[in-house]
C-alpha cells in the first residue's frame, strides 16, 4: 500500500482527501498541527502532529513514511481575516510552504497536489473562468495562494518536483456518511453558516447588497468537498503516472446568489433563516464562476454530487446529526 502524505490532513477539505485516498487503496498520513484542524477527523490513517515549518519533524515524517505523493492543504482560508492579519497569512501559507517545499525538495522529490484557489483570479474578466485567466488576486490569502503556484513552477523547473494546483471554488457540504464536516469557530462559509443561522434563529450577516447582479449578493460557484477530495486523488494518480505540472480549476460551472443559497438552505432545514445586511467585505469579487474543462479532459473528473440541494442537506444531516455530540457544539 502507497503512502501519501496529507499535510492539513485534519482540516476540512484535507479529512475529506484523507477518506478518499483511502477508498482509492492508498494510506493517507495527516500531519497537522491541529491550530485548526480536529484531531476526530483523522479516520483512515495516523495523526503525526507539527507544522510544516519544522523541518527537521517533516524530514523525518518523509523519511519514515516514504511516500509516494504529497498533498497540502495546510494553509489559513479566510479572505477577511486575511484582510485583517496579512502577515500571520504570508507568513504561515508562504513561509510555511516555502520551508515545505524546500525539506520535499531536499529529500524526497515525490509528486505535490497543492490545494490553491479561485481567489487568485481576483476580479473576473470573463465567466466562467478558466486556468488561462489573468491572476490578480484582491486579498492576502489569494495572493499568498498564487506566490506558491508561481514557487511550485519555479522549483520543478530548477529541480524536477512534479505539481498540480487544484484552484478550487466554493468547497461546500460534508461527507455523505456523516462520518466528518465542516467544523469552523467562527463559520466564515456561507452555506454552515446559513444552517447555523437555522439551528439558533439568530440574524446571519449579508456582507453586501449592492452588487452588480441579478439580487445585489455576490454570485459563487459550489462544490461538494466529496468532489473536490476525489479530484484529489485523480491528480495524484495523473501526476504518479507521468503527467506534466499545471494548475486546474475544480469549478461546478453555476453560480448562486448569497440569497439564493439562504434561500435554498431555509427550505432544506424547513427553518426560517433570519439575515442582516452590513457592508461589503473588502477582497469580494462579485461574481465567481468556474470552467473545470481541463479537469474533466486531464483527470476525468466530473463533479457527481455538487448540486447545491445536495450539497446543502449533507451539511445539513452533518451539523443537525453527529456534530452536535462534539465538544465545540456548545
Amino acid at each position: 500500500m502507497q503512502n501519501v502524505l496529507v499535510f492539513g490532513g485534519a482540516g476540512y477539505i484535507g479529512s475529506h482527501a484523507c477518506k478518499a485516498l483511502a477508498a482509492a487503496g492508498y494510506r493517507p498520513i495527516a500531519y497537522d498541527n491541529l491550530s485548526r484542524g480536529n484531531g476526530w477527523a483523522v479516520k483512515w490513517g495516523p495523526l503525526e502532529e507539527g507544522d510544516i515549518s519544522d523541518i527537521s519533524k517533516v524530514r523525518a515524517l518523509l523519511e519514515k513514511y516514504e511516500p509516494s505523493g504529497v498533498m497540502h492543504f495546510a494553509a489559513y482560508a479566510y479572505v477577511g481575516e486575511s484582510n485583517e492579519r496579512p502577515l500571520m497569512y504570508y507568513a504561515n501559507n508562504f513561509c510555511g510552504t516555502l520551508a515545505l517545499l524546500r525539506t520535499i525538495t531536499d529529500h524526497a522529490r515525490v509528486p505535490v497536489v497543492f490545494s490553491s484557489s479561485c481567489a487568485t483570479y481576483g476580479n473576473p474578466l470573463r465567466v466562467p473562468i478558466s486556468e488561462d485567466h489573468p491572476q490578480n488576486p484582491i486579498n492576502p490569502y489569494g495572493r499568498s495562494k498564487l506566490f506558491v503556484e508561481h514557487m511550485l513552477r519555479d522549483i520543478d523547473a530548477a529541480y524536477g518536483l512534479p505539481w498540480v494546483a487544484l484552484r478550487y471554488f466554493n468547497a461546500a457540504g460534508a461527507d455523505p456518511a456523516s462520518e466528518i464536516g465542516e467544523c469552523h469557530e467562527p463559520e466564515p462559509h456561507l452555506i454552515p453558516a446559513a444552517l447555523m443561522a437555522a439551528q439558533s434563529g439568530r440574524p446571519m450577516q449579508i456582507f453586501g447588497t449592492d452588487y452588480d447582479t441579478p439580487d445585489g449578493t455576490c454570485i459563487r460557484d459550489f462544490v461538494h468537498v466529496s468532489d473536490i477530495a476525489d479530484a484529489h486523488v485523480a491528480a495524484l494518480r495523473y501526476l504518479l503516472s507521468g503527467g506534466k505540472s499545471l494548475p486546474l480549476n475544480l469549478a461546478n460551472e453555476k453560480g448562486y446568489s448569497v440569497k439564493e443559497v439562504i434561500a435554498a438552505a431555509s427550505k432544506v432545514s424547513g427553518r426560517q433563516i433570519p439575515i442582516k445586511a452590513v457592508a461589503r467585505r473588502p477582497g469580494d469579487p462579485a461574481i465567481l464562476i468556474g470552467d473545470p474543462s481541463q479537469a474533466r479532459t486531464l483527470l476525468g473528473w466530473r463533479p457527481a454530487c455538487s448540486d447545491l440541494e445536495t450539497q446543502i442537506r449533507d451539511a445539513w444531516l452533518w451539523l443537525d446529526g453527529p456534530a452536535k455530540q462534539l465538544a465545540y457544539r456548545t
